[in-house]
Order: structure tokens, then sequence, then C-alpha cells
């Protein structure tokens, strides 16, 4: 499915923040994304972020190699013993601010080429 066929029936809020987070991403490097029916894939060699639908936005998920505590985290899964991860609600493409980026650049960065 591509990016366009998944946002098609959704609020134009949720694309919003796609691309804020997209955009974001492309001033890193290369990143490949794929929509499949539960959410978007972003990856290089394998996924390090996510973001899937939730009520009124999309819920951002990073896998980072450090335990994150901070009030914007809904949730921390442990995925192995070095990484886990972090669940970010996104209301707004504003919500993709320096922090969300920080986050977004670290998982980027410590994910495998």
């Amino acid at each position: 499915m591509s990016v366009d066929a998944y946002f098609a029936a959704r609020p134009e809020a949720y694309r919003r923040i796609y691309d804020a987070v997209i955009a974001h991403l492309e001033t890193l490097g290369d990143v490949h994304v794929d929509a499949v029916a539960v959410g978007i894939l972003i990856k290089r060699s394998r996924t390090f972020a996510e973001m899937r639908p939730m009520r009124g936005g999309l819920a951002l998920s990073v896998l980072l190699s450090r335990i994150v505590e901070h009030p914007r985290i809904t949730r921390v899964i442990r995925t192995s013993a070095t990484r886990a991860a972090h669940r970010i609600p996104l209301r707004t493409a504003a919500d993709v601010d320096a922090t969300v980026r920080a986050w977004l650049t670290e998982s980027y960065l410590t994910s495998a080429v």
C-alpha cells in the first residue's frame, strides 16, 4: 500500500503529522517507509520508528538504546536487552517539536544501517 492510500481515508491532520516526522528524518539521511494495514513503518535496514493511528492522532514509537522517562512518553516496551520502544502520542504536526525530533534523531542514528 502507498502512503497516499494509507492516509486517503484518514483525517488530514494525520498526514500532516506524518509529513513533519518524515521531513525531519530526511534531513538525517535515507529512510524507507512501508505503509501497511496497521500503520507506517520507518526503516533503515530494519524498523527504527513507526506510526499507528489512535483516536485523535498518531502514536509514534521510536526504538532507543536507553529508557527515557518523560511526561510525553506514555509507554515503554523493552524489545531486547539493549533496545526499548517508546510511545509518544502526536495530535498535531506541532507536536513534532524539538524534543520529538531529538528522539527521532537518536533512534535513526542508533539503528542499523
